[in-house]
């Protein structure tokens, strides 16, 4: 009930962070702490290096959110409904409009404050209000499986933490069903027509862009595990 409260009222506070800055504070605190690191140890900065400390950040904190969708499915379902009417009263996108929301210090965690960030994409994709789509079942399988492998990366591509063989061969798995279930998920959601009931804006910013991203960069990392497989070392991570 309190999450509820918070979210219909939280244009009147002024305690608490935005959403949006407590977002990008997490994800750079991450991806500093593996770059940090790496020159404290090997003394430099490496370009890949720092893509992918960037990139598993990023997972990391998605998979969280991700946890939450599974385990505020409930809720979520119920608060689109809420975001239905707060676009229709104001005309504000609901997306923009919750990374503006202030989330109080004692809430950060919440999983249910972190839910609404899935009812507020739900505007843009349905499927994440719908426990029985491919998205739906996707992102809770990312949640819930890529932490561990992520881990594993970040510390191998950071310290050297196992063989580079060994971590080879775990990116190639964790790349590749990227590559494979985003492009899926690409594909899902332009069949199913979702791009006729959205601006060709939020297309490009919400859709295609982060789709490419979780493409792209999977595909690239698929290249650097078999560089580590096939040379043994981290050379193509420089050291």
């Amino acid at each position: 009930m309190y999450a509820v409260t918070m979210s219909d009222s939280h244009h009147d506070q002024r305690a608490g962070v935005p959403a949006g800055l407590l977002v990008a504070l997490v994800v750079l605190g991450l991806t500093l702490a593996g770059v940090v690191t790496r020159y404290r140890i090997h003394g430099d900065f490496n370009a890949i290096h720092c893509l992918f400390s960037l990139f598993f950040s990023l997972n990391l904190l998605i998979c969280y959110w991700e946890a939450c969708l599974f385990l505020r499915r409930d809720y979520i379902e119920k608060r689109v409904l809420y975001w239905h009417r707060r676009q229709r009263d104001t005309g504000r996108a609901p997306a923009r409009e919750f990374l503006f929301t202030r989330v109080p210090p004692g809430r950060i965690l919440s999983p249910t404050v972190w839910a609404d960030a899935w009812a507020t994409y739900s505007m843009i994709d349905p499927a994440y209000a719908d426990r029985r789509s491919f998205g739906f079942t996707a992102d809770i399988g990312n949640g819930f499986v890529t932490p561990i492998p992520t881990l594993i990366l970040y510390a191998a591509y950071t310290l050297g933490s196992v063989p580079a063989v060994v971590a080879g061969i775990v990116g190639v798995m964790l790349f590749w069903q990227w590559v494979y279930v985003s492009s899926l998920y690409w594909v899902s959601f332009f069949v199913s027509g979702g791009q006729r009931h959205i601006s060709r804006r939020d297309l490009y910013i919400y859709i295609v862009g982060p789709s490419a991203a979780w493409v792209l960069i999977p595909a690239f990392g698929v290249y650097v595990s078999l560089r580590l497989i096939l040379e043994g070392n981290y050379g193509v991570l420089g050291f």
